[in-house]
């Protein structure tokens, strides 16, 4: 097998993996905890700092669906810088609220995991990812040709 059929499957595990656990939490957070609830479980523990309250609710809120839809996108394979942009947002809040309450928090357990499955998607050409809605597209598109004119 050609190194770049392998590049695109490694890729791709590296895609569908990320998309899994992100989804499958946003759809726990959103389908059971609910957003309110991830909210007050997970955001409002840090009322007690500098935060205003009120960017815990709207952060805590907010990042179930962006779990959900860029998890979801990862999956399918569309519009992933996209999704992998949003979702290193949502490990950079994470990682933040950890150190403000504990500046040792064991990292390797929950952010770096993901952080390196998102790094790697992101860093390999998106051409080499084949097994995309994003590439798929991309070869359907016509090529517009360009037409000289002479004078």
């Amino acid at each position: 097998m050609k190194s770049s059929h392998l590049k695109s499957w490694a890729i791709f595990f590296a895609r569908e993996v990320l998309g899994l656990i992100f989804f499958m939490a946003g759809v726990y957070k959103v389908f059971q905890l609910g957003p309110l609830g991830h909210a007050r479980k997970y955001f409002l523990p840090y009322s007690d700092t500098f935060l205003p309250v009120w960017s815990l609710w709207a952060t805590g809120a907010v990042i179930p669906f962006v779990e959900l839809i860029a998890g979801a996108l990862l999956i399918i394979g569309l519009r992933i810088r996209e999704a992998l942009i949003a979702l290193g947002f949502v490990l950079v809040v994470v990682t933040f609220g950890h150190l403000l309450k504990a500046p040792l928090y064991p990292f390797h357990e929950h952010v770096i995991p993901r952080l390196a499955l998102l790094l790697f998607v992101l860093l390999l050409p998106s051409d080499e990812d084949r097994f995309s809605l994003d590439q798929l597209i991309a070869r359907r598109k016509p090529i517009k040709s360009v037409r000289q004119t002479s004078s």
